[in-house]
């Protein structure tokens, strides 16, 4: 590896070698000649004089990219894509007459970004439902296991941790939905020429309107897209973009929000992401374990939300047919998008399959909050013995101030049970006191919530893509 030149870190820290693979050159190039090779095929069946051994010329070399030709022949011609007409025709003699035939470069560079989409959000969608199979797994095993819930990141009620986890695992459900939907509704630009008018293939045809039809349908089937875009300039409309990578967005921001919670939990020592071995926390403090995965996660997000301005950008500068102002910035958000979707879907992959719960902390952090969450009942029992409710209202007012006094000021422990027994107007028991301070009776529905939502939403959605499960990632750093 050279030390001398900028290196995308999503190279060499980040993003795995698949989605690497799906946004490099050899694939581009590649589909690129599979788009010519059906192209070919195409105009064959529908009447051009167009051989067998021609097509069996291009399927030969379909593979070996002469790229010292290609790249010769881009920096005369100043054209991509003519550079690998050019290139291909050197390997394919016989054929070189008939690459690109009735085509405009559009062709391959949209086409191929349409396939290449197709494979990236195939990978996030498999990746996503590792994560969301984890989760389902983190919520059942917790769903019981009471925990203090925050309004404002003040202690509010109580939850379940694993009620929780299902508000994570909702998101990235919502995520898989719009991916799917995204996926799902990925359009080839088809055979459109250089303004969308098929101009170029009304003259190869003679104006048979079914020919030029079904050139294109026969172009997406053996490329397996059976979706074409109905009308278009010289481009697919670039708001497809936009959806694609809004969708990412999407994924990134359930990923910050997990991953903040995650910083927040690990602060109060109640949960905590993987930790290895001889993993160093902070060069100044060895004693540190510092959230890193999370952060990372947090930090890629940022990067992400925020790349998916670019193709809202460029989807409102595109100027009647198509302009040109769209290709640089492109090629670098989207292969770059999808590489920070990829990116952080490793780490949560990495960080869902470990995640360390202390149940005892939980459990510790619960008790010095529920002496004042459990007021109401403990007012409603005292009561019952015939105390008057405005003066415990008033008396339980003054107790919780001094309480937390005691809590904040002198850093002592809880004492409101204490304080509430020791005055007789409650005349309770410090036994009876104490039985109203199970936790499980303050979660609500929080353990039959987890239940419902796995059975009647998850569950369905892992079951039907049970043979993607199981993704496992491991980090580069």
């Amino acid at each position: 590896m050279a030390h001398d030149k900028y290196i995308s870190p999503f190279e060499t820290r980040y993003a795995s070698d698949e989605m690497q693979y799906i946004f490099s050159e050899d694939n581009k190039f590649r589909t690129w000649r599979r788009l010519w090779i059906a192209l070919a095929k195409a105009e064959q069946a529908e009447g051009l004089d167009i051989t067998d051994a021609q097509i069996a010329e291009l399927e030969a070399h379909k593979d070996d990219i002469n790229y010292e030709v290609a790249i010769a022949r881009e920096k005369e011609v100043r054209h991509d894509v003519m550079a690998h007409v050019y290139a291909y025709g050197v390997q394919c003699p016989s054929a070189k007459g008939i690459i690109h035939l009735g085509a405009t470069s559009c062709y391959v560079g949209d086409n191929t970004d349409i396939l290449v989409m197709k494979e990236a959000l195939a990978v996030v969608r498999r990746k996503l439902l590792g994560v969301m199979n984890l989760l389902a797994g983190f919520a059942n095993q917790y769903k019981n296991l009471p925990a203090l819930a925050y309004t404002h990141l003040q202690p509010a009620q109580l939850t379940t941790v694993g009620k929780r986890a299902t508000l994570w695992l909702n998101e990235f459900y919502m995520d898989f939905c719009e991916v799917e939907h995204r996926l799902n509704g990925l359009a080839l630009l088809g055979s459109k020429g250089t303004t969308g008018t098929q101009a170029s293939f009304v003259e190869l045809f003679a104006g048979n309107d079914e020919k030029i039809r079904r050139v294109e349908q026969r172009i997406a089937a053996e490329v397996g897209i059976e979706q074409i875009v109905p009308v278009s300039g010289q481009t697919y409309s670039r708001k497809v973009d936009y959806f694609v990578l809004s969708a990412l967005s999407g994924l990134a921001q359930s990923a910050s929000k997990f991953a903040n919670d995650m910083r927040l939990l690990q602060n109060f020592k109640e949960m905590e992401e993987p930790f290895e071995k001889n993993q160093i926390g902070s060069s100044a403090m060895p004693y540190k374990r510092n959230p890193m995965r999370s952060e990372r996660i947090c930090a890629l997000a940022r990067y992400l939300m925020v790349d998916c301005q670019n193709p809202a950008l460029t989807a409102s500068v595109q100027w009647f047919e198509r302009t040109l102002d769209d290709s640089a910035n492109k090629r670098i958000a989207m292969a770059e998008g999808f590489l920070a979707a990829d990116a952080i879907l490793n780490i949560l992959l990495n960080v869902c399959d470990g995640l360390v719960v202390y149940p005892k902390v939980v459990a510790a952090r619960v008790m010095g909050e529920l002496p004042f969450m459990a007021t109401e009942n403990i007012m409603m029992r005292a009561v019952k013995k015939g105390a008057d409710r405005q003066e415990l209202h008033e008396r339980l007012r003054e107790h919780s101030i001094a309480a937390a006094r005691v809590v904040k000021e002198e850093g002592l422990p809880n004492d409101l049970l204490a304080r509430i027994a020791a005055d007789p107007a409650f005349a309770l028991s410090e036994a009876e006191l104490n039985a109203t301070l199970n936790p499980a009776d303050f979660v609500g529905r929080a353990p039959q919530q987890v239940d419902e939502f796995l059975r009647d939403v998850i569950n369905p959605v892992l079951a039907a893509n049970k043979d993607a499960l199981g993704e496992k990632a491991e980090l580069k750093v």
